[in-house]
């Protein structure tokens, strides 16, 4: 089986298993959801909502997360991992869209990775959930694991693999391959130890005896 079709296998099962699937992250506003996302990264999106449940009832608008003292945004976030970039990239990034973008979010790949802490995993995924603008794929640590296992790509590199995943995805697609991945990510294909007996994906994997 070719990787074109193995995929269109993937997704049929898949989406049958997730029929509804959708981002983890809690969100009501672009800029709640690149602080979010920024959050994100190295930290479970269970233990990021537990923050922004808090925070997002404090800041209500870009300008309060550039006005307000850094030590003060640090403290709030000082739960999550690596708090003192993410807190510095948050705010920076609220100040550069006030002064750059009109004080709104930016709809374009081009302008969001111009934001300080925003990459193309972070822009992607603002994108396609609050724009629904699908640029590329969201490559998060469980998206570059499942497609490796899968045998997708053979990268490890997120813009390689995102780039693989491109080729062998219908555009329209391009949202949904990710969500996917990262709930069987979570729920069945764990790093550590892979639920073989449950996966619904185990007769086209190559690597079930892992």
């Amino acid at each position: 089986m070719d990787n074109k079709k193995k995929l269109f296998e993937i997704m049929k099962k898949l989406k049958k298993e997730y029929p509804e699937p959708k981002i983890a992250l809690n969100y009501r506003t672009p800029f709640e959801l690149l602080v979010a996302t920024v959050l994100s990264a190295q930290t479970t999106d269970v233990h990021v909502n537990k923050v922004t449940e808090k925070i997002f009832k404090k800041y209500k608008s870009i300008k309060d997360y550039a006005d307000t003292p850094l030590d003060m945004l640090k403290k709030d976030v000082s739960s999550i991992n690596f708090y003192n970039n993410k807190a510095k990239n948050i705010q920076a990034s609220a100040k550069m869209i006030i002064e750059k973008f009109n004080s709104r979010v930016p709809r374009t790949m081009e302008e969001l990775v111009t934001l300080p802490g925003v990459a193309r995993k972070t822009a992607n995924i603002i994108l396609s959930n609050v724009y629904g603008i699908n640029e590329g794929i969201a490559v998060d640590t469980h998206v570059k694991r499942l497609t490796y296992r899968l045998g997708l790509t053979k990268f490890e590199d997120p813009v390689k693999i995102e780039k693989d995943l491109m080729a062998l995805t219908p555009k329209e697609d391009w949202s949904n391959i990710s969500h996917l991945l990262i709930f069987h990510g979570r729920k069945i294909c764990q790093a550590k130890k892979p639920k073989h007996n449950e996966c619904v994906l185990y007769d086209i994997c190559p690597s079930r005896n892992i």
